[in-house]
C-alpha cells in the first residue's frame, strides 16, 4: 500500500459576524488560509501502530478515532508528524493536523469521504468553517455561521487573496489562547451582544472588506478589517482579562506595526497570534526590519507570509 504525505496551510480567523443569532445562525466567521506556519504528516502502513514527531499524544487520538471511522483498526498504520502549526497560537493546529490524519486514513483505506464530514468525527467545525475551508480550498473565506444543522457552517465567499499582499504575524511562544474546555466555557460566559451591532459588522463585511479585497484596495479592506476586530475583541475581552489581546505585548508590537503603515490589525482567534497586513513584498520587509529587535526584546516572534489560494497539499508515493 502507498503512503500519504499531507501539507496543511495554517490559517487565520479575522473575526465573527453575528454573536447575537437572533436570525436563527450565530457567529458568521471571517478568515484566510497562509502559506506559514503549515503541517506535514506522513502516513503509511505498518507491522504495528506507531507515532513519531510532533504533537505525538494529539496526532494518535486523531488517528485511531479516525482508523475506527474508516473500519481499519486491524490494519497498523505509521503516523510521523514531521512538522506542526503552533498549538494553541490562534492558527487552527488542531483542525488542520485532524483532517491531514483523517484525509490520509481515509485515503489508505479507499473511502471517499467530504472533507467536512472529516471535520465532524472529530468535532471540528463546531462555530467555525474557517480551518475546514482553507483545508479544502484555501483563499479569503467567509461562513455564513451555524444554523440547525448538525454540520459545519457552509462558506458563502470564497475570494482569491492578492498575490502581492503580505501578512505580518506577531506570535508569543509563552502565551497560549483559550482553547477545550475553557474556550466553551467563556462562550457561554460573554454578554449579550448587541443585534445592531451585528448588522454594522455584516455590513462592513458585505459593502467594505469584501469589495475592498475584490478590488485589492488595501486602505478599504484594512480599514474595515481594523474595525471589525476593535467590535469584536472589545466583546471578548472581558474573556481575556479585560484585553481586546490575550498578549499584550503582541498588542504592543501589532499597532507599532500600524503606525508604521501596516493596516487590517488584529489578533486571529484567541490569541496570542496578532496580525497585520501591508500591500507588498517590500513594505513588510521594512517594516520587519524596523520591529523586529524590538519583538525579541518583548521575547516574542515576527514572521512574513502570503495568503494560500489552494487547499492541502496531499501525495501519494
Amino acid at each position: 500500500m502507498p503512503a500519504i504525505s499531507v501539507t496543511a496551510p495554517a490559517r487565520l480567523h479575522l473575526g465573527f459576524l453575528d454573536l447575537n443569532g437572533a436570525l436563527g445562525r450565530r457567529y458568521g466567521s471571517i478568515g484566510l488560509a497562509v502559506d506559514g506556519p503549515v503541517t506535514r504528516v506522513r502516513i503509511t502502513p505498518a507491522q504495528s501502530w506507531t507515532f513519531e514527531g510532533a504533537e505525538r499524544e494529539r496526532a494518535e487520538k486523531i488517528a485511531r478515532r479516525f482508523a475506527a471511522f474508516a473500519g481499519i483498526t486491524t490494519s497498523p498504520l505509521s503516523v510521523e508528524v514531521r512538522e506542526a502549526i503552533p498549538a494553541h497560537a490562534g492558527l487552527g493546529s488542531g483542525t488542520q493536523l485532524a483532517l491531514a490524519i483523517g484525509t490520509s486514513i481515509l485515503r489508505l483505506a479507499q473511502r471517499d469521504v467530504p472533507i467536512p464530514a472529516l471535520g465532524e468525527v472529530v468535532e471540528r467545525g463546531a462555530r467555525s468553517a474557517i480551518g475546514i475551508a482553507a483545508f479544502q480550498t484555501g483563499g479569503f473565506i467567509v461562513d455564513g455561521g451555524r444554523g440547525p444543522s448538525e454540520g459545519a457552517p457552509p462558506v458563502v465567499s470564497r475570494l482569491p487573496f492578492p498575490d502581492a499582499w503580505r501578512i505580518l504575524l506577531v506570535l508569543d511562544p509563552r502565551e497560549t489562547g483559550v482553547h477545550g474546555e475553557k474556550e466553551t466555557t467563556a462562550f457561554k460566559a460573554l454578554p449579550a451582544f448587541p443585534d445592531a451591532l451585528a448588522g454594522h459588522l455584516c455590513r462592513l463585511t458585505l459593502m467594505r472588506l469584501l469589495p475592498g479585497l475584490a478590488e485589492q484596495d488595501l486602505a478599504e479592506f484594512g480599514a474595515a478589517l481594523s474595525e471589525i476586530q476593535s467590535v469584536v475583541g472589545s466583546h471578548f475581552a472581558a474573556a481575556q482579562g479585560g484585553s481586546p489581546w490575550s498578549s499584550p505585548a503582541v498588542g504592543r508590537l501589532v499597532n507599532r506595526l500600524g503606525t508604521l503603515g501596516a493596516m487590517g490589525l488584529g489578533q486571529t482567534s484567541w490569541g496570542p497570534t496578532g496580525f497585520a497586513f501591508v500591500d507588498s513584498e517590500a513594505a513588510a520587509q521594512r517594516l520587519y526590519s524596523s520591529l523586529v529587535e524590538e519583538a525579541k526584546a518583548e521575547g516574542l516572534q515576527m514572521r512574513i507570509v502570503r495568503g494560500r489560494n489552494a487547499g492541502a497539499e496531499i501525495q501519494v508515493s
